[in-house]
């Protein structure tokens, strides 16, 4: 038995780190909820984590992305987790990939080879082209709705899209996902109604988009439920 693991497999069974080992798991998105979701994969022992991100971490990502530290400003977000995640496991195999996701890109990957599939990207046609690849492809996949602009991690849920309520993003992934035949999502979202922020950034401010206000204590929640929900299913947990 692997003593980095024991606490886990005293949690699971002595067996579950052996399997969670097997599994393959793949992260859209190395930000905030993606970060702490790929962190806690890493120290429940997942044994391979396929993470897709084009970004470079910012000094504004400091706030609360797990990964974000002063020395690793302008480092590629994939290759700051691989550096990370073989600092807690160096058996992980990490396998970073630097591009961003959309429909324009969702031909280079290869969805039936995943356990599993976490969401944590932004974009709405990006969630919507993960959700119905691996809807059709019968791939587990998990969906993380806005966290933005909250301040309460005590309210966010797990539930299935056509089950929730408030998010403005979720009312939006129903109506898409529903016109494209998709009837199930796993998603984590919060039920807070979203706050307005006191002031937009010089440099950030754009015509068509404001940039959504964040706290180190409100992504890193989803991240981690996220994660829960895939070791808890990969081992077929009772909920």
């Amino acid at each position: 038995m692997n003593n980095k693991f024991i606490r886990t497999d005293m949690l699971f069974g002595k067996d579950s780190s052996e399997k969670l080992k097997s599994k393959k798991v793949a992260v859209f998105g190395a930000g905030g909820v993606g970060g702490y979701c790929i962190e806690a994969l890493v120290r429940s022992g997942v044994g391979t984590i396929e993470v897709i991100d084009n970004d470079k971490v910012s000094e504004s990502n400091i706030n609360r992305q797990i990964i974000a530290t002063e020395k690793t400003i302008g480092m590629k977000k994939t290759e700051a987790i691989k550096r990370r995640a073989e600092e807690i496991n160096s058996e992980v195999n990490i396998i970073p990939r630097d591009l961003f996701y959309s429909p324009e890109t969702e031909g280079l990957f290869d969805f039936s080879s995943y356990d599993y599939v976490v969401d944590a990207i932004d974009t709405v046609t990006g969630k919507i082209s993960l959700a119905k690849n691996c809807y059709e492809k019968g791939v587990k996949v998990i969906s993380s709705m806005g966290c933005g602009n909250k301040i309460h991690p005590e309210m966010f849920k797990v539930a299935d899209i056509y089950k929730t309520s408030v998010c403005p993003l979720a009312k939006v992934m129903r109506r898409e996902l529903k016109a494209r035949g998709v009837k199930k999502l796993k998603v984590v979202y919060s039920e807070e109604e979203a706050i307005t922020p006191c002031f937009q950034p010089e440099s950030e401010v754009t015509a068509k988009k404001q940039t959504p206000a964040s706290c180190a204590f409100v992504p890193g929640v989803a991240g981690l439920i996220i994660a829960g929900e895939v070791i808890k299913d990969s081992l077929e947990i009772e909920k």
